[in-house]
Formats: C-alpha cells, sequence, structure tokens
C-alpha cells in the first residue's frame, strides 16, 4: 500500500472527518488512516447526517502524505471519487460518479465523500472522508427513515466485506497518488466516469423552493458543474446547490 500503510480503528468516534481535523499537519496524520465502526455525528455537505448503522459502512478518513497547493483542493473529491471507483470494481460493482461528490449504484447513493482540510499559506493538508454503505443491515427498520433509500454494495457483491474493500481503496490511492499533480486530468476523468456531457441533474438552489433540471457538460477549473438549462449554460458551485435523487 506504499504510502497508506498505517490504520487506526476504533469501534465508536464521533466522526473520523473530525479526529483527523484535530491532527492535520502533524507528522502522525501523514498517510494515516481512521476507521471507525460507527459515527455518532457522521456527517455529510453542509451539515446534513450520514447515517449508517453499525456494521454496515466503511466508514474512514485517509490523510494525505503531502501538503498539495491550497488553489487544487476543489480536486482532490474528484479524485478520491476515482479512487473509491477503482477500489469498488475489483469486486465486480459498476457505480456512476454523481457531482459533487457521490457514487451511485443504479440510482441510489452507495457512497459520499467529504474532505477536510488544514490551509497554511499556499498549501493545504488534506484528510478525504469516504462512508461507503457496504452490506445491508438485517433488519430493515434500521434504514427505514433514509429517504431516497441507499444501495449497499452487497447487493451487487455478496461476499464484499468492509476490510477487503478498505484494502482496495488504500491501493488504488497510492496507484493514482501522482494525479493529485495534475487536476485537470483528474477532471477528465471524472467527467468520463460521470457520464459527462449529458447527464440529467435535478438541482435545487439554496434560498429557492422548486429545483430545476438540467443537463451536465463539464466541469470549471475550480471544480463547479456546467450545465445547460433550456440552452443557456449555468455555473452550479459546491456552495449554492443540492443535487436531488428519488
Amino acid at each position: 500500500m506504499g504510502r497508506f500503510t498505517r490504520i487506526s480503528r476504533v469501534t465508536v468516534t464521533g466522526s473520523t472527518n473530525d479526529d483527523m481535523a484535530r491532527m492535520l499537519g502533524e507528522e502522525r496524520a501523514r498517510g494515516l488512516t481512521l476507521v471507525a465502526d460507527y459515527q455518532e455525528q457522521g456527517a455529510g455537505r453542509k451539515g446534513r447526517s450520514w447515517l449508517a448503522p453499525p456494521g454496515t459502512a466503511l466508514l474512514c478518513t485517509i490523510g494525505l502524505p503531502d501538503p498539495l497547493p491550497a488553489a487544487d483542493l476543489w480536486a482532490v473529491p474528484y479524485w478520491m471519487a476515482l479512487v473509491m471507483r477503482s477500489a469498488i470494481a475489483q469486486f465486480g460493482v459498476a457505480v456512476t460518479l454523481q457531482w459533487p461528490n457521490d457514487i451511485l449504484v443504479g440510482e441510489r447513493k452507495a457512497a459520499g465523500i467529504l474532505c477536510v482540510s488544514r490551509v497554511a499559506g499556499e498549501y493545504a493538508w488534506v484528510g478525504c472522508g469516504v462512508g461507503v454503505n457496504v452490506r445491508r443491515p438485517a433488519d430493515p427498520r434500521a434504514i427505514a427513515d433514509i429517504v431516497p433509500p441507499p444501495a449497499y454494495l452487497s447487493d451487487e457483491a455478496p461476499e464484499i466485506d468492509r476490510g477487503a474493500l478498505l484494502q482496495a481503496m488504500l491501493r488504488c490511492a497510492d496507484e493514482r497518488y501522482d494525479q493529485l499533480h495534475a487536476p485537470p486530468h483528474v477532471a477528465h476523468e471524472w467527467e468520463i466516469a460521470a457520464n459527462l456531457p449529458g447527464a440529467r441533474y435535478r438541482i435545487l438552489l439554496d434560498g429557492e423552493s422548486e429545483p430545476f433540471e438540467a443537463t451536465a457538460l463539464r466541469l470549471s477549473t475550480d471544480g463547479a458543474l456546467i450545465v445547460d438549462r433550456g440552452g443557456e449554460q449555468r455555473e452550479i458551485t459546491l456552495a449554492d446547490a443540492r443535487i436531488l435523487r428519488g
């Protein structure tokens, strides 16, 4: 696994992202992966919760070994999505990437990415937070409140387990690590994996009550999504919108 050989596991924590954020920039965080069986305060974008019953999901945060130019931070979640896609493919599961940070099996979300960083001048230390629904809970009531219903990798690959997926993910992260030095290449590969141009998105802008549909065209040079809405191109930034499913 090269750069990602150190793994720290706990049964329960508040959030592996929060744990990593407290140590970013320190030597101990370089190449360290924090793994939890359960997160009491798992979070997604804009403070939304990430619900995963104990034992069902791979919940981890991977500390990148080296600082990156702060101007390139936007590319890290897209790079991590490609890492995860490659790792999951090793178990025979085909996934689609959806802007900005989701991984889908069919039309349902199976995984998400949320990165944390500590910026120091022109550079930043980064932790890549990952949540992957690996095994469907035996009791369906455990996920009854999650809308829309999530996907689980075990539905497509019954023998998959969290440990093997983690090892595959860390190997892929090591193999793809140098791509972080070429953000345009990362963006181009992500666009292909996300079926851009042509993917249809249902977008809800912050402060508005009604979503709209648009056709995704490409990523901008800072990771925003360029869409076509009725013949007019529009830039959707990470900060001002959410993608709706179901």
